[in-house]
């Protein structure tokens, strides 16, 4: 049975796939050669993923990444494609399901909005609340280098606090919409911002996400 997870991981792989290895992303500086090292290497190298959040281990984390970005493009895309060893926790379901929904969704997102002629999705109801009901879960941490007030409040009026602070910015969009901008890429997010013009400005600047 199909989840978002694995949805969101064919998605990511097909994208990568057709964009070329030198082609531009949203994260961090990276092409997709180096976007799709890190995801390869996140799931299959636990030794070395946990310098994602510990900066004590970010300089193995790099040198284990840059080797992987030296294999063939296409090896690397099909290590996304299959998934991750039977070894590896996200290998179980839903494990990878929590884990992988989101992140493969910003990932793919990352490869796409980089693209000049970019379009939007269209919109799937179901998945929108998923990724809602994540984003209330997670909002405050993303939220928490904020040099604002942050509320979040999706379309339908349903809001969830980023940060708390004056003065007050609304961020008002689509879950997927606020989901890219809380994960720091703010300037490809489609939303309407809410709040003192100069407070807008400093939360398109700030460094929001993990």
């Amino acid at each position: 049975m199909s989840t978002h997870a694995r949805r969101e991981r064919l998605l990511l792989a097909d994208l990568l796939e057709t964009a070329g290895p030198e082609a531009p992303t949203l994260c961090d500086g990276w092409n997709t050669r180096q976007l799709a090292a890190h995801v390869v290497v996140r799931e299959r190298r636990v030794d070395a993923a946990g310098g994602i959040v510990l900066s004590a281990l970010k300089s193995r984390l790099d040198r284990v990444q840059a080797e992987f970005a030296e294999k063939p493009y296409e090896e690397l895309i099909q290590l996304i494609r299959t998934g991750p060893p039977r070894m590896s926790p996200y290998a179980i379901k839903q494990i990878d399901e929590a884990a992988n929904t989101v992140e493969f969704f910003v990932h793919a997102e990352d490869v796409r909005r980089a693209r000049p002629d970019w379009t939007p999705r269209e919109p799937d109801r179901i998945f929108e609340n998923v990724l809602w009901s994540r984003l209330e879960k997670a909002s405050r941490l993303l939220g928490r280098r904020s040099p604002v007030g942050l509320v979040l409040r999706r379309s339908n009026g349903q809001t969830a606090v980023g940060h708390r602070g004056t003065p007050v910015v609304t961020v008002t969009g689509e879950p997927s919409e606020l989901t890219i901008f809380m994960f720091g890429r703010q300037e490809a997010a489609q939303v309407d911002l809410e709040g003192d013009k100069d407070a807008i400005t400093r939360l398109h600047e700030a460094k929001l996400g993990l």
